[in-house]
């Protein structure tokens, strides 16, 4: 058995060997990685994600806006109100936009399973400490988009989280229909897409449980409120969403200009 300094001075010799024979670059700035890792982005694009900040959002699905006005008293937006959000809250840690946004792409489609873990890190930073939660819930996939994909991102997460908030993983939900992607498609259609596409899968896992259900992007949340009612309908008693990033619709909205005021008297 070598001694524990001169194998340190082995590996990290054969490390920078194997650098100079077979150099990679960052997959999001290019630049050439100086350190051999399954992780192929540089610690410095690591290190840009940032937590998402509004002034305002709301109390509930914490949906961030540029100002107060869609917002009640309670703080609570229209869409909440309504009970169309059939969680009780979410969470998320970024934008899903820039390097964030590169990011999930290259685990998701990229096939980077290895993001898992620096992943994994933003979203236990977003995990929220005040709350108690009794199991995770991974947002599953259908069959055939597990096929092409090879994995399910949601599962990989909520394994991480697992691993590191002691919280069980179960799968407790199945996506019983096969919908067409969400993207490009209205609020109201996105709700109509997945309805009825989650269908409870183990009961007695969640029957009186505090769940936390596990997804990578939430946009609109019409997804993430199908699952949580599925997760509703198998008896959970309370189901918060956390999510590594969220569409933030303040990126391409213009700038709020209230009211002119009436000149004139009431």
């Amino acid at each position: 058995m070598l001694p524990a300094g001169l194998e340190r001075r082995l590996i990290g010799g054969a490390s920078r060997l194997l650098l100079h024979l077979f150099p990679d670059e960052c997959r999001l700035c290019g630049t050439p990685l100086r350190e051999l890792s399954r992780v192929p982005v540089c610690r410095d694009c690591l290190r840009l994600p940032a937590p998402l900040e509004a002034e305002y959002f709301c109390l509930r699905c914490r949906t961030p806006f540029l100002n107060r006005f869609p917002l009640d008293q309670e703080g609570v937006c229209a869409l909440c109100r309504s009970g169309a959000q059939a969680f009780d809250a979410a969470y998320s840690f970024g934008a899903y936009d820039g390097a964030l946004r590169e990011l999930i792409h290259l685990f998701k489609y990229g096939r980077i399973r290895t993001l898992a873990k620096p992943l994994g890190d933003y979203l236990v930073s977003a995990f929220p400490l005040d709350q108690r939660f009794d199991v995770i819930v991974p947002m599953p996939l259908h069959w055939r988009r597990l096929w092409q994909r090879g994995f399910n991102q949601a599962a990989l997460l909520a394994r991480e989280l697992s691993r590191r908030r002691g919280l069980p993983v179960v799968q407790a939900v199945k996506r019983r229909r096969f919908t067409a992607p969400q993207a490009g498609l209205t609020h109201a259609a996105r709700r109509r897409n997945v309805s009825a596409a989650f269908v409870p899968r183990r009961q007695a896992a969640v029957q009186g449980k505090r769940v936390l259900l596990v997804d990578d992007v939430l946009t609109t949340g019409a997804t993430a409120s199908a699952c949580s009612r599925a997760l509703k309908r198998a008896g959970a008693r309370y189901v918060a969403v956390l999510a590594l990033a969220r569409a933030d619709r303040r990126l391409n909205a213009a700038p709020y200009r209230p009211p002119l005021e009436s000149s004139g008297e009431a």
